[in-house]
Parts: structure tokens; C-alpha cells; sequence
């Protein structure tokens, strides 16, 4: 199992060496550095803790720079689920793990909308665009709570829009630069630019 961190850039045209054309998202993967390794018999599950981004050390909490100990205070902190043995605290990983042509999972938070309708946020078509029907083209209609008289919860309504934890699953990687540490990730990322992501390849 593979991982790493890292924040996305801008999405380019990536050409094979066929002469074919991949949309792609760049983005700056890692050094990241394993700060913690969880085990069943001391945290009850196993897992493996890393740290990504450099933070100033007059922002970060002193119980944190005590658990960071000498590595240095770091602005991200995520644990994976993965095979503990396979590292050691204090070890850096970088893009160079990565190959072209590994399977991804890229996990990142979409961007946040705002409060939108029913139209835009789970594609209702609206109401009919005849006569007498002035102002009801992207109203949501009945929502057929007359018999109990209340809004059922999870009923489809207007509301805020984005901003969710979003999985992104079987992404090719197209290409790897170790010694710039950046991943070319063939489609589109969730997220805005600068966006946290969690690449995962198993």
C-alpha cells in the first residue's frame, strides 16, 4: 500500500506516448513525515500518523511540538490505514513511491456553494414554463408531507451546497516528478486549488 499527501494545483492536457490527450490535475505531493505509529495493543487499532506542510512553531500548540518531538511542527497531521511494519518514525516519503500507471483513491474536500436551490443541488427540472405559471420554473413543488403535517428528515430541499468529504476512486497515475515532488493524476480532483488531498493506492 502506498500513500502521501499533497495540495492541488491546476488541472492541464497531458499528451501520451501515443498522441492521445488525458485531462490531468496536477499536484505537489508531499515529503510527508511519520510522526506516529498506532497499534492495536497501545491505541486499540492500527494505523500510521504522518505530518505534511510546514507550520510556524510559535503557531503550534506546545503538547503538539512535544508529540512532534525533533521533527518539526507541521501543518497537516492524517493518519492511513496502513501495514504498520512497512515504516518507522521519523521516516519522509515522497512522490517517488508513486509509479505511472498505479490505481488511485484521491480524498479531498469539494468545493463549498453557498446555499442553492433544489435545481442546481440535486438536478430537479422545475416546474412547467406554460402560462400561469409566473415564477415557478425552479421552485421544488409539493414535498407531500399532508398527511403528517411535518417535513420528513433527508427530504430534497434547498440548502447548503458543498463542502463534503468527496472519494474520488480508480484514477491513473500519468506521470511522476520525484525531484520536484509533483503526481500527475489523470481527471478532475475534488477541491479548489490548494485543496488537501489524500492519495491512497493499494
Amino acid at each position: 500500500m502506498k500513500f502521501i499527501l499533497g495540495k492541488k494545483r491546476e488541472m492541464v492536457q497531458y499528451y501520451s506516448q501515443d498522441g492521445i490527450i488525458h485531462p490531468a490535475t496536477i499536484v505537489d505531493a508531499g515529503p510527508i513525515t511519520v510522526t506516529q505509529i498506532k497499534t492495536k495493543t497501545s491505541d486499540g487499532y492500527d494505523a500510521i500518523q504522518v505530518g505534511y506542510g510546514i507550520k510556524k512553531e510559535s503557531r503550534t500548540k506546545k503538547p503538539q511540538m512535544g508529540h512532534f518531538k525533533n521533527l518539526g511542527p507541521f501543518q497537516h497531521v492524517v493518519e492511513f490505514d496502513a501495514p504498520i511494519d512497512s515504516v518507522n518514525i521519523g521516516d519522509t516519503l515522497n512522490a517517488g513511491s508513486f509509479i505511472p500507471g498505479d490505481t488511485v483513491t484521491v480524498t479531498g474536500i469539494s468545493k463549498g456553494k453557498g446555499f442553492q436551490g433544489v435545481v442546481k443541488r440535486y438536478g430537479f427540472h422545475g416546474g412547467p414554463r406554460s402560462h400561469g405559471q409566473k415564477h415557478s420554473e425552479r421552485e421544488p413543488g409539493s414535498i407531500g408531507a399532508t398527511g403528517p403535517q411535518r417535513v420528513f428528515k433527508g427530504t430534497r430541499m434547498g440548502g447548503r451546497m458543498g463542502q463534503d468529504r468527496i472519494y474520488t476512486k480508480n484514477l491513473t497515475v500519468l506521470a511522476v516528478d520525484s525531484e520536484n515532488s509533483i503526481i500527475l493524476i489523470k481527471g478532475a480532483l475534488p477541491g479548489r486549488r490548494g485543496t488537501l488531498l489524500e492519495i491512497v493506492s493499494k
